[in-house]
């Protein structure tokens, strides 16, 4: 074989390398990775010990679970009752977030005393503001991904 022919070789067997490689660097996190990655990114900012960052990730990953378990908060398919009118309708949905919302509030107080036992108020409220600043930023960059209806009129 000829230098070239050899060279061209190793040059596609490399690209091929370097697509396969970055492709699985982009797989998407699963819920559970995320939480942990993000328990352990509060943690890192609090500057936390590691027995502290171990029982903080923990704890945070559970809840997440629990949150997930509650379910989502938007109905996927609503029920049709025709003899419903749109204000019972309206009605029995706003119920539905009133719960969900407190069922939420509920898993934050039950949390808010197990943190309690192991940060300081100050470090519980820091590690809201970073979860919250967190969730926007994911939000942010999943209204980014999604491709954009455009009006053809």
């Amino acid at each position: 074989m000829s230098n070239s022919i050899k060279t061209w070789m190793m040059t596609a067997i490399m690209a091929i390398c370097c697509l396969t490689a970055s492709a699985q660097a982009k797989q998407r996190l699963s819920r559970e990775q995320l939480a942990e990655r993000q328990a352990r990114h509060i943690a890192q900012k609090l500057a936390l010990d590691d027995k502290t960052t171990k029982l903080f990730t923990d704890t945070y990953c559970q809840y997440q679970k629990e949150v997930w378990a509650l379910g989502p908060k938007k109905e996927k398919k609503p029920e049709t009752n025709a003899a419903e009118s749109g204000e019972e309708k309206s009605e029995r949905q706003i119920k539905a977030q009133f719960a969900h919302s407190q069922k939420i509030l509920d898993l934050r107080q039950k949390y808010y005393g197990i943190y309690s036992t192991f940060l300081t108020q100050k470090q519980i409220q820091q590690a809201y503001q970073l979860e919250r600043q967190m969730m926007r930023r994911l939000a942010n960059r999943q209204t980014v991904r999604k491709p954009q209806k455009r009006n053809l009129r």
